[in-house]
């Protein structure tokens, strides 16, 4: 009788694949993230695995594999009729590969993302059999018609509503600021109200001074979207719908990817991480909707 063979896990990282040999009996988290330590030294800069660096595929769902409570979730699933056979290993304290170098197309961020496209319809019959031109307009018009995906519709919808991005996340010491994001600004900005109600500039600020003559940078502070904090140079504004703005400055500093059917999906590369975005749309006193350029 034929003797079945090692569990093989197949193991994906943004720029590399290998395969490990995984034993139930006598593996645990730790000799699992030793041999995926050893295997795997270069990406992780010679240092070990550790929480937030492993996930794996089940159910076509990415879980994280980050304690002991995980790894016995982990092994029990290995059991299933449907085990586990993917892993996905990366070091969160370092970038993802640039679009412009290699990525690896099994990771499950770089997997390619798919969307609907619009039905296509076959061609009447009569509309080419018959050759009488009132025959053909009629047929014309009553063909079935397409119908617009949703997706289709939200995202015009979105347009036509000039929804705008924003994010939760603080810069200097305030925290829970909404930020506008959105690349069509240059720089990272903050309102006057804003600046003078946090100590940014002094609550005496008069015109000619602090940005009314001309553009002010009010120097470097941090800012922190998601978990990960990076700083900017920042300016002061005279925008009065959002206490701060983040421009290109930003998006190009985080790596951001912006979805172009979900608009709410977003993506810092730089790390890895998707960010919460929710779209707001302005209104003023008497209903009418706000455009914000």
């Amino acid at each position: 009788m034929a003797q079945s063979g090692p569990t093989i896990l197949d193991v994906h990282t943004p720029s590399s694949s290998f395969a490990i040999i995984y034993s139930d009996p006598e593996d645990t988290l730790d000799t699992l993230n030793n041999k995926l330590s050893k295997k795997a030294a270069t990406e992780l800069r010679g240092g070990p695995v550790r929480p937030g660096c492993l996930k794996y595929e089940w159910n076509d769902t990415v879980w994280n594999l980050d304690d002991e409570s995980d790894f016995s979730i982990f092994a029990w699933r290995m059991k299933s009729s449907t085990p586990v056979t993917v892993l996905h290993l990366r070091d969160p304290d370092q970038p993802l590969p640039r679009p412009s170098e290699y990525r690896n197309p099994s990771f499950y961020m770089f997997h390619p993302r798919s969307h609907p496209t619009s039905p296509q319809l076959p061609a009447s019959p009569d509309s080419t059999s018959v050759k009488s031109g009132k025959s053909r307009r009629r047929s014309k018009d009553t063909a079935p018609k397409a119908e617009v995906p949703k997706f289709k519709e939200e995202f015009e919808k979105f347009h036509n509503e000039n929804g705008v991005r924003t994010v939760i996340g603080s810069i200097g010491p305030v925290n829970n600021v909404r930020m506008l994001l959105k690349s069509g600004y240059r720089h990272v900005y903050i309102s006057r109200k804003f600046a003078i109600k946090n100590g940014f500039i002094p609550r005496d600020a008069a015109p000619g001074y602090y940005g009314y003559s001309g553009l002010v940078n009010l120097g470097k502070w941090p800012i922190t979207v998601g978990r990960t904090r990076t700083t900017h140079s920042v300016y002061l504004s005279e925008e009065s719908h959002f206490d701060v703005v983040l421009g290109r400055s930003f998006v190009e500093r985080r790596q951001i990817k912006f979805d172009p059917v979900d608009p709410t999906d977003v993506v810092c590369q730089d790390t890895g991480e998707k960010i919460d975005c929710e779209l707001v749309i302005l209104k003023d006193g008497k209903g009418q909707i706000v455009t914000v350029t």
